[in-house]
Parts: C-alpha cells; sequence; structure tokens
C-alpha cells in the first residue's frame, strides 16, 4: 500500500513537469533506470516553487520552522491531516536544498510506479477542441406559449458565444476563481501557494488552488474524485489543453458549464434564473453575484443564506475593484445590497410526458436531430396544454373505473409516508407559517405519480370500531374529507399519515364533500386526439402513468384493433358502387383456403347468433361479423382471395400499415395496428379520403434560424375510393352511435361518426371516433408483455370500456380546442354523386311519412337517377327468406330469453374459428402461421 508521502511526491511529480517543462510533460517512468531522471524534475520542480513563494513575500523557511515547532496544531487542519512533517522536512532538504540526507525519506521506485498508475489512460483533451455541451431544449405548444424543457440530467443549460458575456461579468469570474487566467499555462502555481497559506491559517473547508483550466478538466474529463491519482490526472490534462484551446474557448467552455444553483448550468440558463434576462444583459453587481456562486451554490444560496451570498459578494467586487474594474468609491456601510431576484421557480411539470417523448423521437426521424438535448433548440410542437391534462385525466378515471367495476382492483400500498416529514416539521417550528404539520409536509411531498391528476390526501384519520367512526383525511388546501374506501386490502394496509390518491366529489344538497381512493390500475391505455385537416397532434397519452411505463402506446405499440377496422371493408364496397341499404347475409360462412394454403375459415359473430339478411348500415352499425365476410364475397370483388387482395391494398394505400398479411381475419382486425395509425384513417373518413399526416413537430429553430418546418401540404389523398364513398361511410358511421354499438353516447351522434372495436376473447377494446375537426382514437387493454395473456373479461367490448372514456375527451375537445358542430354536408364533389331520400331503416326499401323512415344519401348515375343495388348481392327471394328466419328466430330467441332471464350478448367484438383441412375440423383461430397473437410492440420510427 502506498505510503501518503508516497503521493505526495508523485503529485509534486507532475506538478514540476507541468511548471517547469509544459511541452515535454512525461506520464510513464522507467521504475529503476528514470529514478535519476524523476530526482532531477522533482529538483527543477521544488526550485521554481521555491522562486513562487518569493515573488509571493513568503518565506518558506520560517513556515518549515513553524510547522516544525508545533507539528500538531497544523496537523489538526484537513488539507494536512496524516502528514509527518518530519519526512516532509527531510524531503525539503534534500530536494529544495540539496543537502545530502543518510536516509532517504521515500523510495522514487514506489513513487513512480504511483505515477506510472495515476496516468494510464489519460483522457483525450481533444475532444474540448469546438465542444457544444448538451442543452436545454424548449418545446412550445400550438400557440407558442413554453410548455416544457427538455434536457438531460445536471445539464440544464444555453450554450452563449463569449462575446455575448460582458466583459464585466468575464472579470468577475476571474476575480473569484483565478487571477492569472492570462498568465498561467494551466495550472497557477502561486495560486496554489495562496491556497496552501489559506489553509495553515484555517481550519475549515480546505482550499484548492485549482485554475479555471483544472476545474473544466475535473468536470468534463477526470472526474471529481477526491484522490491524488485524480489530482495528477487533472493538472497533466489542464496543462495538455492550455497547448490546445486558446484562453476565449477555455473560459466560454468553463462559463457554459460551471454549476451556479436554482437548477442552472452555464451563465446564461444563470441569467435567466436569477434575474430573468439573458447574460448580456447582466450588470457588474449581477455579474459578480453569479462568479461567487461558483464556490458553493448551495452554501452561498442567495435564497437560503442571504447573508453568506453578501459577503461573498463583497469579496469579489473587492477582488474587481483591486484590478481595476471599476473605481473605488466611498467606503460604505456594512456589506453591499443583493441585486434584486427574480422568483425562483423550479421547473416542474406534471402533464404531457409521453408527448414530449414523442417531440424528441419525431425531431431525430425527421429533422436529423439525434437528440434535442445535444444542444439548445426550440421546438413548435401541436400540443394543446388545456386539452391534455383533461385527456390524461380521463384516460386515468376510466381505466380505473373499469378495474373497479370488472372487481380487478389491486392495492399493494400507499404513496407514500410523511410521519417523518411531519415530525421534522415540528420540531423546526418556523414562526410565521400558521398551517399544521401535516399540510405543509403534504403541500411539498414529491409523489412518484406526478402526472396522476387525482387529489393527493394524507390520512389524518383511522376508524377503530366505534360506531361513528370513519377514515378522514386532509388536502393540501387545508380541507379535512371523510375518506370513502372500498378496497379490503385498503383498509388493512391504511395507517396514519399515508398519502393516498383520491377522486374529490363536491357535495350538493344533502350530500357532504367526500374523497374517494384511487388505486394505480394495472390495466392500460392509450388515447390521442389528431386536428382532422392537418394531422397535428393536440393531445396524446401513451398510458396510465409516464414515471410507471415511458412505452407511448398510441405510437409506439401494436394491438389488434378488432371491429375498429371493419369501416375499411365497407369503404371498399362502397367504392365498388353498394349503397348503404345494400342487402348482405348475416349466415354463416365458410370460406376456401387461399391459394397454396389448406385452411377453409368460418368466422362467428360476438354473440354467436346469425339475423339473417341485414342492410349494410345495420351490420356496420351493429358490428355484424359474418355479415362483414360476406362482403368478400363479391361484395368487393367477385372471389373472396381477390376481395383480401383489394383490401390489402387500401389498408396500405389509407396507410394503416406499413405491410399488410393477406388472411382472411385480417377482415375483422387480427393484425395489429398503432392507434395513431387508425386514427389517421378515420380523420381521412371525416375528410372524405384526405389523409393527414399525423405529427406534433411543426418547426425547430436553433439560434434564431429554422432547421426545419413541417409541410402543411402532407395530406395524401386515397384515390381508389372516391369521396361519396367515404361520406355515405361517414353517415354509417354516425349510425353507431346512433343505434348501434356506442348508442351509449347516442346523443352526440349529430357531431360525432365513429365506431367501437373489440379483439377475439376481449384482449383490446376500442374506440375511434370523429367530428368535423378532430378523430379521438381510444384503446385499452393489458400491457401482457410477460407472455402470460390476460383478456380485458367477458363484455368489456370497446362500446363498454373505450367509449365512457371517449366522451369526456370529446367534450374537451369541445371546451378548449374545437367548435361543437353537426357532422359537415358532403362536399360538393361527393355531393354532385349522391342523392338523398327517405328510407326504411330495416328494409332499406323507399318510404316515407313511416316511424323507422330515415334519410339515406344514395349513389347516383351521369343522368342523377339512383343506382339501385338493394339486392346485388342477394336476391329478392332469398332476402325474403332470411326475413322470415330472422323473425321466426328472434320470436323463439326472446321466448327463450323470457324463461331463463337472460339477454343476448352485445353486438360488438369479433369471434372466428379455422378448418385446416375442411368445414368438418374446426378449431379456434390463433393466426394464420398458428401462433398466438401477443402484444406485439415496436420501436416507433415515424414516417407516420
Amino acid at each position: 500500500m502506498e505510503t501518503l508521502l508516497v503521493k505526495i511526491f508523485a503529485t509534486a511529480l507532475a506538478l514540476s513537469q507541468v511548471t517547469t517543462t509544459p511541452d515535454a510533460v512525461k506520464t510513464q517512468f522507467d521504475r529503476v533506470r528514470d529514478q535519476e531522471q524523476v530526482a532531477q524534475l522533482l529538483h527543477a520542480g521544488c526550485t521554481h516553487m521555491r522562486k513562487a513563494f518569493d515573488i509571493e513575500d513568503i518565506n518558506i523557511e520560517e513556515l518549515i520552522a513553524t510547522a516544525m515547532d508545533d507539528p500538531q496544531a497544523v496537523g489538526e487542519n484537513m488539507a494536512f491531516r496524516g502528514i509527518n512533517f518530519a519526512d516532509l522536512q527531510m524531503a525539503y532538504r534534500e530536494f529544495c536544498k540539496n543537502e545530502k540526507v543518510v536516509v532517504l525519506t521515500v523510495d522514487l521506485g514506489n513513487v513512480i510506479d504511483f505515477y506510472n498508475k495515476a496516468t494510464a489512460d489519460l483522457p483525450d483533451h481533444t475532444k474540448l477542441k469546438g465542444l457544444k455541451l448538451p442543452g436545454a431544449s424548449v418545446v412550445l405548444d400550438r400557440k407558442g406559449e413554453r410548455f416544457a424543457e427538455v434536457f438531460e440530467e445536471n445539464q440544464r443549460r444555453v450554450w452563449v458565444p463569449l462575446a455575448d458575456i460582458p466583459e464585466h461579468v468575464q472579470k468577475a469570474f476571474l476575480a473569484a476563481e483565478d487571477k492569472r487566467f492570462y498568465q498561467h499555462k494551466g495550472i497557477d502555481e502561486r495560486g496554489l501557494i495562496r491556497a496552501f497559506i489559506g489553509n495553515l491559517a484555517a481550519s475549515g473547508r480546505p482550499q484548492g488552488g485549482s485554475t479555471i483550466t483544472q476545474q473544466i478538466v475535473k468536470n468534463l474529463l477526470v472526474g471529481e474524485d477526491l484522490t491524488y491519482e485524480r489530482k495528477i490526472r487533472e493538472m497533466i490534462v489542464a496543462s495538455r489543453v492550455e497547448q490546445t484551446l486558446s484562453k476565449a474557448e477555455i473560459l466560454e467552455l468553463y462559463l457554459n458549464s460551471v454549476y451556479l444553483g436554482r437548477g442552472s448550468w452555464g451563465i446564461e440558463m444563470a441569467a435567466r434564473g436569477y434575474f430573468g434576462k439573458p447574460a448580456k444583459e447582466l450588470t457588474l453587481e449581477e455579474g459578480a453575484l453569479l462568479a461567487g456562486l461558483t464556490k458553493g451554490p448551495n452554501y452561498f444560496s442567495p435564497d437560503r443564506h442571504p447573508g453568506r451570498a453578501q459577503e461573498r459578494l463583497a469579496y469579489v467586487l473587492s477582488r474587481l475593484q483591486e484590478e481595476g474594474v471599476f473605481a473605488a468609491e466611498a467606503p460604505g456601510r456594512g456589506l453591499p445590497p443583493l441585486p434584486a431576484l427574480v422568483p425562483y421557480e423550479r421547473p416542474r411539470r406534471d402533464v404531457g410526458f409521453h408527448f414530449v417523448d414523442q417531440v424528441a423521437r419525431e425531431a431525430k426521424s425527421i429533422a436529423g436531430i439525434e437528440a434535442i438535448t445535444a444542444n439548445s433548440y426550440t421546438v413548435r410542437s401541436t400540443i394543446s396544454p388545456q386539452l391534455q391534462r383533461p385527456v390524461e385525466g380521463a384516460l386515468q378515471e376510466g381505466l380505473s373505473r373499469y378495474e373497479r367495476s370488472a372487481g380487478r382492483v389491486q392495492f399493494r400500498g400507499a404513496e407514500a409516508n410523511l410521519s417523518q416529514a411531519i415530525l421534522r416539521i415540528e420540531a423546526d417550528n418556523r414562526p410565521g407559517d400558521k398551517r399544521p404539520a401535516w399540510q405543509r409536509a403534504l403541500a411539498t411531498a414529491r409523489l412518484p405519480l406526478y402526472d396522476v391528476h387525482w387529489t393527493p390526501a394524507i390520512v389524518l384519520e383511522k376508524p377503530t370500531g366505534k360506531k361513528g367512526e370513519t377514515w378522514r383525511v386532509g388536502l393540501a388546501d387545508g380541507r379535512i374529507l371523510p375518506l370513502s374506501v372500498d378496497n379490503a386490502t385498503a383498509l388493512r394496509k391504511l395507517t396514519l399519515y399515508d398519502v393516498v390518491l383520491t377522486r374529490v366529489t363536491d357535495g350538493s344538497g344533502k350530500t357532504a364533500t367526500r374523497a374517494d381512493l384511487r388505486v394505480r390500475p394495472v390495466v392500460q391505455g392509450a388515447v390521442v386526439v389528431l386536428e382532422n385537416k392537418t394531422g397535428r397532434v393536440l393531445a396524446m397519452t401513451g398510458g396510465f402513468s409516464y414515471p410507471l411505463s415511458q412505452l407511448n402506446r398510441a405510437t409506439q405499440a401494436v394491438r389488434q384493433p378488432g371491429s375498429a377496422i371493419k369501416p375499411l371493408s365497407y369503404l371498399a364496397a362502397l367504392g365498388k358502387g353498394l349503397q348503404p341499404n345494400t342487402l348482405i347475409s348475416d349466415n354463416p360462412i365458410t370460406l376456401p383456403p387461399i391459394a397454396g394454403g389448406r385452411d377453409y375459415w368460418t368466422p362467428k359473430n360476438y354473440d354467436r347468433s346469425s339475423r339473417g339478411t341485414l342492410t349494410l348500415r345495420q351490420a356496420l352499425e351493429n358490428s355484424r361479423n359474418l355479415a362483414t365476410v360476406h362482403l368478400l364475397d363479391g361484395g368487393i370483388e367477385n372471389k373472396p382471395e381477390a376481395s383480401l387482395n383489394r383490401l390489402c391494398d387500401l389498408a396500405l394505400e389509407a396507410q394503416i400499415y406499413r405491410e399488410c398479411l393477406r388472411y382472411y381475419p385480417f377482415v375483422l382486425g387480427a393484425e395489429p395496428v398503432r392507434p395513431v395509425d387508425l386514427a389517421a384513417f378515420y380523420a381521412s373518413i371525416a375528410n372524405e379520403g384526405l389523409r393527414p399526416a399525423p405529427h406534433v413537430v411543426e418547426s425547430i429553430e436553433r439560434n434564431g434560424v429554422v432547421i426545419y418546418r413541417h409541410d402543411p401540404k402532407s395530406l395524401a389523398i386515397i384515390k381508389s375510393v372516391d369521396r361519396a364513398a367515404f361520406y355515405q361511410l361517414k353517415t354509417m358511421l354516425q349510425g353507431v352511435l346512433a343505434r348501434g354499438t356506442a348508442r351509449a353516447i347516442a346523443g352526440l351522434s349529430p357531431y360525432v361518426a365513429g365506431k367501437t372495436g373489440t379483439s377475439d376473447e376481449e384482449n383490446d377494446a376500442w374506440f375511434v371516433g370523429f367530428t368535423n375537426d378532430v378523430t379521438v382514437a381510444v384503446w385499452i387493454g393489458y400491457d401482457n408483455a410477460v407472455g402470460k395473456r390476460r383478456t380485458l373479461g367477458g363484455g368489456a367490448t370497446g362500446g363498454h370500456v373505450a367509449v365512457p372514456i371517449f366522451e369526456p375527451v370529446i367534450q374537451a375537445v369541445w371546451a378548449y380546442a374545437a367548435p361543437k358542430a353537426a357532422l359537415a354536408p358532403p362536399s360538393p364533389e361527393a355531393k354532385r354523386q349522391l342523392a338523398c331520400k327517405s328510407v326504411d331503416l330495416e328494409s332499406g326499401e323507399a318510404q316515407s311519412g313511416r316511424a323507422k323512415a330515415f334519410s339515406e344519401c344514395f349513389r347516383v348515375d351521369r343522368k342523377g337517377k339512383t343506382i339501385d343495388t338493394q339486392y346485388r348481392l342477394m336476391s329478392h327471394e332469398e332476402a325474403s327468406h332470411a326475413k322470415h328466419d330472422r323473425e321466426d328466430g328472434a320470436v323463439r330467441k326472446a321466448a327463450s330469453a323470457s324463461r331463463n332471464g337472460s339477454a343476448p350478448a352485445p353486438n360488438s367484438g369479433n369471434a372466428w374459428s379455422q378448418h385446416p383441412s375442411g368445414p368438418q375440423q374446426q378449431w379456434g383461430w390463433q393466426s394464420g402461421s398458428g401462433q398466438q397473437w401477443r402484444d406485439d410492440r415496436q420501436e416507433w420510427k415515424p414516417s407516420w
């Protein structure tokens, strides 16, 4: 083990070289052959340092004599603890006075070994040349207001050129930290001597005597370990930096890298943080205050310790006065006043984390910016903050509501316990703050789920079992409310001063205000709000809480859309000339194998029933699987396989997928899709075939120069289907709300069209709906990332679990982003191809004055005559037979339901089976290759 004296001599060897031969510093010596050379270098270094003592007018001989007379007093100083001053005096005589000593104080071989070890693998100093440190980028919202700052940990800075930093500010930092910056070559031996004398005189924190160059090397290259090895490396690398960078480059790097408190790295961010102005506008006093903070931003903080900050400011100003930076004034009384500070607001945000992550990914993929934290950018995004918060709140409450209704709530524990914090506050007993300790503790608590928009509450009373006792919690605003706890596990686990999340329900009438316990759900979800005409993503949340999972399920995960993909088939059929009143069979069907395959396919409806004959409108509104599959057999193309190919081509054209696997269950939503892509497809329906390019970045600037701007002409036209078909499909999707699987929000049908979706076995539940202005896609399901599939459970369809999340989202859209207006009529282009007339909703035949009459828009020929396709897919006789069968079946089903006290299953979701060699052998469909569907996550590389 190396002795302390060996380490000191090795450090002296490095110091000797960088001060006497900075251009020829040797980093490796031979243990035997180079001992004489090492001794000569130590001699030269000592001679050089003695001259520095003389320049500083310090008698080194008297210092040594004083230390020898009372070594114990000197040894009490932290900086000299463990040093044997007798050995040190002997070494001084040997290497500085050239005296012959009987016994060498130190083995130079050991010194060389330690030095060689310390200097091995020195960092590359040349990488500091032109280095621009990571910076803080600003993300603006769609109105140009600041929304978020993005920066790497401990790198919150905005780089500013040295030319933009006033000279008096530069001089303030030099006066405070490195008086001889422009004279030394990386190591200031005179500064070391002053620090040495200061350490002799004071027993407090040791002074280091490091130059600005050394501080840069320590902070950016060699680290901050308090070891002799680090000091050796620091001195050598600092000497090399001085040979590579100019003084101006070194000072610019330092002023942009130093930490100055208030979460600010570098002079520019500190100027904004303390004084609300850029660095170029700092006054002398303001610059001096910041310069004083380099010694210890927390110790000299003007926020916590204004007295210390004043003393430090006075010191820096006195040094500047000595340097002649400003003229001496008449002696004043006391310390100089601190410059006026702006209030400190710690940069905290509780909303939009998945969205901001998406901003960073998009900046990389479309603008070629490797990382928006690599520099200081200004990114104008598409987010509407007023909308983002209720969107996140709607998803969080919706996921919780599902688990409560399904009996799946899993309470694992409180969010925090503030017992210790309350004890500290009570012990502190600061005057002036009359709030109870629990309220002060809750107000400053930093909870782990900082983006969950429920109300934190602290347990103040726990019932003991006596009559009338109840749980009571305190809120940050001081209110104390009864807590409603409906979870048995929570009742057992909660204790005094636990912090829980609650939903506060304001009282009305005789009902008192209360707090309902909320528990973190396991189920996940995603919501994306897309502006139809532009593709701007106005709001997006990719999961319940960002701290729990950074995966953005709106853009980075694919899930089976179930029936939410069905509008694609109906769009293709309408594009081929079918009409909404075209009759189609809802009876069982088996499709033959695709060319080259062996598998027959027999799908089923969700409720395992069939309805005989339906119109296309009824089939889509009620999400009938069998009717949808019948479209493959003549409704789109003549043959099922050709129809499937057409649907795949249309899906690729609409950019729902980047590749399409051609297997029949595709038409019922077996192929996973990203929510954002599905939203863009529905937006194209609202736009009558114009597909927007979803994006979260409008423009990116650096130093005031725009380096990227989104192309506003990025709408893509789905050319293979005309506008008339899109408009007809839109009206059919309105019917999904008015009468179909989303009839729970039937009151919104004049303003909204959309479609529910439920994948096989309720793995995924969807609702995608659009207005004239926006499209909202909602997905809910379990991640299933561990290989164990967990479904939502029987009856958990899109209509039951996704629609309730959609409703508050669309209400927030109308409140903050777009007007509430009835869905627009057809465009002039579509209108020329359409004629609207009254039809019977059940049969689709022309009617007037009937209770079930309904206005339907039909495609017309060039002469304006309605094209009649009602019996194109089945004859009048087939339709009549099917109608009678359906009526008879309905009677029998109603009677059975009456006897059994049951109701038919909801008409949503998918079920299918496949026949490996023929219709006689049935087995459950898993996938085209026989592999079970799973949560297929993929890293998102947006081409959107």
